[in-house]
């Protein structure tokens, strides 16, 4: 498999790089006065400060009775890992957009999911499988 590269602006950089690092414990890579490389699970993620013209309006879509924020990222998560992340964030008191829950229970596609947003808005999924080979069933 290979990591996917995301980028996501940011306009408090300083508070940002402190939330995926410490919160979230994403090591640092390369950065600059303008943006930051994480280890996001894997996978690179990297904050560019901007300063944004306007703030849109968010959406949402209805899933398994949740509206799931539009857009959002992720990482899918071993359900142990994932355990360990959903203690860890209410114990830094994030406030989750969906509280850490099983999605789909019983059914083809049953994993665990949570929602939260990082301090910039941006929206954030991390889910486990109990079978990760149903990650595309249908």
């Amino acid at each position: 498999m290979q990591p996917f590269h995301l980028a996501i602006p940011v306009q408090n950089l300083k508070l940002c790089r402190a939330f995926y690092g410490n919160i979230l414990g994403c090591s640092e890579g390369r950065s600059s006065e303008k943006w930051v490389d994480f280890n996001f699970f894997g996978h690179q993620l990297v904050l560019h400060q901007v300063e944004l013209k306007s703030i849109k309006e968010k959406d949402s879509n209805p899933v398994d009775g949740h509206e799931i924020p539009v857009p959002h990222f992720g990482v899918v998560l071993n359900w142990d890992l994932w355990e360990a992340l959903a203690l860890k964030l209410k114990g830094h008191k994030v406030e989750f957009i969906i509280e850490p829950y099983i999605r789909f229970e019983g059914e083809t596609g049953e994993q665990a999911t949570l929602f939260f947003h990082d301090p910039e808005g941006n929206a954030l999924e991390f889910k486990a499988f109990r079978n990760i080979s149903q990650l595309f069933a249908k």
